[in-house]
């Protein structure tokens, strides 16, 4: 589940699990050899690469509490940059590294954080919209942050600053408590997000769930065509020699 890009793209990091226990793995593109990220205690979930490849970023939960932690992939070395009783998952770093943007229920329900990526950072909350907010994904140019929105029974895909302000809805489903739209994932160019679609349940169980694009307007949402149900996208950063 939720395979993430490494920005030298021989790379990818996920979540599989291995005798029912959520494990973080690297998939080396180029050999097809996987490692488990650490024998940690808890269960490990929501991976991402810092911009340069060299950490990982992902939640640990450990006694019933999930915290943002962060692992030097040359070093091992392991940093716990949140503490808190609250559930805190979903973390993505900027474009620079010098940030991460996290879920967090410490305000009661899910909102969208925004902390520098050093342990015991001030979190700063940025979501002030109706609704809960989940999966912040820095955009690639740095100037929005990318998030799934549930509101009023209904899914939604949108954008905000990252101070919080302009936010703006790009796809959502239209009956409340049928279908969702999640998982948002950024073009390099920043300018277009993928996202996947589950339509609303029939007779025979849960609808299809599909892979759409939108770009930044709203408008021009395409389907992307694959042979099957596909979810959890992620877009891979422009190859070395397209840039």
């Amino acid at each position: 589940l939720t395979p993430r890009f490494s920005p030298t793209l021989q790379e990818i990091t996920y979540l599989s699990y291995f005798k029912d226990k959520p494990r973080v793995y690297i998939y080396n593109i180029d050999t097809g050899k996987q490692e488990v990220l650490g024998d940690f205690p808890g269960m490990t979930f929501a991976p991402r690469f810092s911009p340069d490849g060299n950490r990982v970023i992902m939640s640990m939960a450990r006694y019933g509490n999930s915290d943002i932690y962060v692992m030097d992939l040359h070093t091992r070395v392991v940093e716990k940059l949140t503490d808190h009783s609250a559930i805190e998952t979903a973390p993505s770093f900027s474009p620079n590294g010098d940030k991460v943007a996290f879920e967090s229920d410490r305000s009661g329900k899910q909102q969208i954080y925004v902390m520098d990526a050093v342990p015991g950072a001030e979190a700063k909350r940025i979501s002030y919209g109706s609704g809960k907010y989940a999966t912040p994904v820095w955009s690639p140019r740095g100037d929005l942050i990318a998030f799934t929105k549930q509101y009023k029974r209904l899914f939604a895909i949108g954008v905000m600053r990252v101070d919080g302000s302009g936010e703006r809805i790009l796809a959502s489903t239209t009956t409340p408590g049928r279908g969702l739209v999640e998982g948002p994932t950024w073009a390099p160019n920043g300018r277009v997000l993928m996202f996947f679609r589950q339509e609303p349940s029939g007779k025979n169980g849960n609808g299809r769930t599909r892979l759409w694009s939108v770009d930044l307007t709203g408008y021009n949402k395409r389907e992307i065509i694959t042979p099957i149900d596909a979810s959890d996208p992620a877009w891979s950063p422009l190859s070395p020699l397209n840039r």
